[in-house]
C-alpha cells in the first residue's frame, strides 16, 4: 500500500519522519446504472439547467451561491492566493487530556509509520501520550485542504486522527430534547438491570454488516437462477407504541440472560464472493 501523505511529525524541537496510511476502508458493493432492455451502462453528463445542453470541461467555472440564483465565480488564481502552504510536517501547537475531548470531533483515522531514522523519537512520543493520558492536537494540509488533527498513542504505533473544527458540529440546542418527566424508582432499576444482564466485553468482530451480506447472498442467488429471485420477502417489523414500559422491560428480562442477549449468531462466510466481484469489475 502506497502511503498517501510523507513528511514530519513535530513537537517543540523534535522531528520525526513519517508517512501516513489509511487506516479504514469500506466494502460497499458497487453498482452501475443500466438501460433496462440490453443492460448497458448509464454515464452521466454535465447538463446546464438553462437549455439542458451538454457543457465541456473547458467551458465549466467555480462559483459560490452568495444568494438565490446568484453566483460570484472563482478562478484558479484566486484560491492560490487564499492557498494554505504545504508544509508537509504535522506541527503538534498543544497537548490536552484525552477525556476532555467530545468524541464527535473524531472524524477519520490514519497510521502514522515511522520512517528511517525517526524509531526512537517516535517510541519516546507514544509511550509519553500513553503514559500521561493525552493527545497532541495538531493541523496538517492534506491534499491542498488543512484539517485539524489528533495523535493518539494506538497499541504499538501512532494514530493520526482528522476531526472537525468546532465550526463544523451542529448544536445540541438545534434538536428537540426529552420533555423532562419524572422517572419511577422500578422503571430505572429495571433498566439498569437490563443493561447489566446484555453487558459483556467489547469484541468488535462480534459485529458484521448483515445488510451487505444478504446483498451479497441475494446476488449469489440470482445468478445460480439465472437472474430470477427465487427468495422470498421479508415481513417488516413495525414499530409498537411502548404505554407500559415496566411490562415491557419485565419481559425483555425475562428474554435475556446473561452473556447471551447481546450477541448475534455466527453467520456462516457468504460463499462465490470472488465471483460477485469479478461479475462486478466485467460490469
Amino acid at each position: 500500500m502506497r502511503p498517501i501523505w510523507k513528511g514530519s511529525l513535530s513537537f517543540g524541537l523534535v522531528n520525526i519522519p513519517v508517512a501516513l496510511y489509511p487506516a479504514t476502508h469500506t466494502e460497499d458493493l458497487k453498482f452501475r446504472l443500466l438501460r433496462a432492455r440490453d443492460l448497458s451502462p448509464v454515464n452521466y453528463k454535465r447538463v446546464a439547467e438553462a437549455d439542458g445542453k451538454e457543457v465541456p470541461w473547458d467551458q465549466i467555472v467555480k462559483g459560490y451561491e452568495h444568494e438565490k440564483g446568484k453566483f460570484v465565480v472563482l478562478k484558479e488564481e484566486d484560491f492560490k492566493r487564499v492557498d494554505i502552504e504545504a508544509t508537509q510536517t504535522v506541527d503538534i501547537a498543544a497537548f490536552v487530556r484525552l477525556d476532555e475531548v467530545n468524541p464527535m470531533f473524531f472524524d477519520k483515522p490514519y497510521y502514522l509509520e515511522p520512517q528511517k531514522g525517526g524509531d526512537k523519537a517516535y517510541m519516546l512520543l507514544r509511550d509519553a501520550l500513553r503514559d500521561s493520558g493525552r493527545i497532541g492536537i495538531a493541523k496538517v494540509v492534506i491534499k491542498t485542504r488543512q484539517h485539524l488533527a489528533a495523535v493518539k498513542p494506538q497499541d504499538e504505533g501512532l494514530m493520526l486522527e482528522l476531526m472537525h473544527f468546532a465550526s463544523e458540529l451542529r448544536d445540541i440546542s438545534d434538536f428537540r430534547r426529552p420533555r423532562e418527566t419524572r422517572l419511577a424508582k422500578k422503571e430505572l432499576a429495571m433498566a439498569k438491570a437490563l443493561i447489566d444482564s446484555m453487558t459483556d466485553k467489547w469484541d468488535p468482530e462480534t459485529y458484521k454488516d448483515d445488510y451487505r451480506e444478504a446483498v451479497e447472498h441475494m446476488i449469489q442467488n440470482k445468478l445460480r437462477s439465472g437472474g430470477k429471485n427465487r427468495s422470498k420477502e421479508r415481513a417488516k417489523r413495525r414499530p409498537t407504541n411502548v404505554i407500559d414500559l415496566v411490562s415491557v422491560l419485565e419481559k425483555s428480562l425475562h428474554r435475556s440472560s446473561p452473556h447471551t442477549a447481546r450477541k448475534p449468531h455466527a453467520r456462516k462466510p457468504a460463499a462465490k464472493k470472488s465471483a460477485v466481484r469479478k461479475r462486478g469489475k466485467a460490469a
